[in-house]
């Protein structure tokens, strides 16, 4: 079998042909593993839904709902946002069983993360980065509905103001603007020298022009909805649509299905968080720790952006870091953070349905290969 590095295939990013993944102090990936569908009967006994708040609104929700369940190997998470269909919520369950049922080894102790400024007001930038001790990088959300450019660059502005010359600050559009917006957008905000912007425009065709007419500027661009929401999320590298790539584990089928998107697309990859529970983040951490991009930061220290969590020992940043751990979970809090008997029965139900469509098509997600 064809073993792959994270980073991309053998041979690339300066890895001679000859040298393997462990040579380096990388874990090799096996995009083959064997997958595992448990019996619904066994997801359900241990299923718990709880809906967290969050301190302020982000990806338009201030409360962020989640099913968490314990397998063989500890607690995982399933938590497709409630807007994506069951068929789409698939990869979101192999993720958690992936996570639950397969012994994954951490590739270090812990991992850099960026703080994750939301669409606020440039006056209150400074004490939102209080929540984020240690961390020298900075996502910035920007084309919020209800927002303007210059509300994006004032924002920008203060997150360079505090955080200083030498953090790196990346700015996070989700695919809102079109062509000529994101043109405009990105000249207003290139002298704030970004590390790159995310998925500024939606479509892979306007994120390969975007990149060319941005390149003068310095600006990288990054793939994140072209990756995650793809049915091929391979698909913007092969177009040279983007520098980087933004990866969550949950979105792409887990742990072991994320490492082969990252190792057979040749790119520097993001792992970030989809507004998990630490027991998500935890599955995310492991991802970052044995295939992210040396020099960049994950995304994962979104603990922040809740009051509450389902553990007393939430992966929160400390030292700009996260520990490369699985998450137990507190039965107290589990409790204390329990949705309502109405959403518990909506995401139960939703559980048996996705459930039953990943079983009647097993196996991991086979990916197109680069040319």
């Amino acid at each position: 079998m064809l073993v792959r590095c994270p980073g991309g295939p053998l041979g690339e990013s300066g890895r001679p042909a000859g040298r393997s993944c462990e040579d380096d102090g990388v874990p090799a990936v096996n995009p083959t593993a064997p997958a595992v569908v448990p019996d619904l009967p066994d997801l359900l006994a241990t299923a718990r839904v709880v809906a967290l708040p969050m301190r302020v609104r982000f990806r338009g929700i201030t409360v962020r709902e989640a099913l968490v369940l314990r397998g063989p190997e500890g607690w995982t998470e399933f938590s497709p946002f409630v807007e994506y269909d069951d068929g789409e919520a698939t990869a979101w369950l192999r993720a958690a069983i992936d996570f639950g049922w397969t012994r994954h080894e951490p590739g270090a102790d812990s991992v850099p993360v960026n703080a994750t400024v939301p669409a606020i007001a440039a006056e209150d930038v400074a004490d939102l980065l209080r929540r984020y001790p240690g961390c020298t990088t900075a996502k910035v959300k920007v084309a919020e509905p209800g927002t303007g450019i210059e509300d994006d660059v004032a924002r920008v502005a203060a997150v360079r103001r505090a955080m200083g010359d030498d953090a790196e600050v990346r700015v996070d559009a989700n695919g809102l603007w079109d062509l000529e917006q994101a043109t405009a957008a990105l000249e207003r905000l290139a002298p704030f020298r970004l590390q790159y912007a995310e998925q500024p425009v939606a479509s892979v065709a306007d994120l390969a022009a975007l990149r060319t007419r941005v390149a003068g500027l310095g600006v990288r661009i990054a793939a994140d909805e072209s990756v995650r929401k793809a049915s091929d999320p391979l698909a913007v590298a092969r177009a040279g649509a983007a520098d980087v790539l933004v990866v969550k584990a949950q979105p792409l089928g887990g742990v072991t299905a994320a490492q082969a998107v990252i190792a057979e697309a040749g790119l520097p990859c993001v792992v970030s968080s989809a507004i998990d529970t630490s027991i998500g983040l935890g599955m995310g951490a492991f991802l970052a720790s044995r295939a992210m991009a040396p020099g960049y930061a994950a995304g994962l220290g979104t603990a922040a952006m809740f009051t509450g969590d389902v553990t007393a020992d939430p992966l929160l940043p400390v030292g700009g870091r996260i520990a490369v751990r699985r998450v137990e979970p507190d039965p107290d809090l589990l409790d204390r953070w329990a949705a309502s008997p109405e959403r518990t029965a909506w995401w139960l139900a939703r559980l048996g349905r996705v459930h039953a469509l990943l079983a009647a098509r097993p196996g991991r997600p086979t990916w197109p290969t680069r040319p």
